[in-house]
């Protein structure tokens, strides 16, 4: 086994000026709030891509939008490396595992399982007929705004490979990415469905 840790230096070097931009991928959920993030990720990873020349990569389901992303670069910069996507780790009572909820009060963390309810409100609808992609995110938002401490950031519907808005829930995947905030601290999720799920 091998680990390569490089320090900052070695991989930007002297006068570093070459930034890798993802068009329309980017801009959205969480890169709206997040100005240049995802121009960050995607140089750094195309630098170690480029470097290490992997088989796989592994990223969470968690961060959907960096996942969609790195799709699309390993595709149009033609890496030879499978993207694996690891499912989302859930606590006991929903809440998907973060390092920012050891940031939550007790009650916030209670609390903030009403994310993982919304998105599971959102998925029976589908399943139970719903194809209307503002109807679906209206049963996520609204479930979310029922609790008191939770102040949603955004709801969307999207396409799960482009992260185009969609108007209608059909047999491609779709992902329901939710953003909240609960007290300081900002929580993500996401689910993704299509009509069959």
């Amino acid at each position: 086994d091998y680990v390569f840790a490089p320090d900052k230096e070695e991989i930007y070097g002297e006068n570093f000026s070459t930034l890798v931009t993802v068009e329309n991928l980017t801009e959205t959920l969480e890169g709206a709030s997040r100005p240049g993030h995802f121009r960050g990720v995607a140089t750094i990873v195309t630098i170690l891509f480029n470097t290490i020349r992997p088989d796989f990569a592994f990223f969470g389901q968690k961060d959907a939008q960096q996942v969609a992303i790195i799709k699309r670069l390993t595709k149009d910069l033609g890496f030879d490396t499978e993207i694996v996507v690891g499912k989302i780790v859930r606590e006991e009572s929903g809440l998907a595992m973060s390092s920012r909820n050891a940031l939550l009060s007790v009650e916030e963390r209670e609390k903030a399982a009403v994310i993982y309810k919304a998105l599971r409100a959102a998925k029976i609808a589908v399943k139970e007929g719903e194809r209307n992609a503002a109807a679906v995110a209206a049963i996520v938002r609204s479930t979310i705004a029922g609790e008191p401490l939770a102040q949603v950031d955004y709801v969307a519907v999207v396409d799960n490979e482009t992260l185009a808005p969609v108007e209608k829930i059909t047999e491609n995947a779709v992902l329901i990415a939710v953003a909240a905030r609960f007290g300081n601290v900002r929580l993500i999720d996401n689910t993704v469905i299509n009509k069959r799920s």
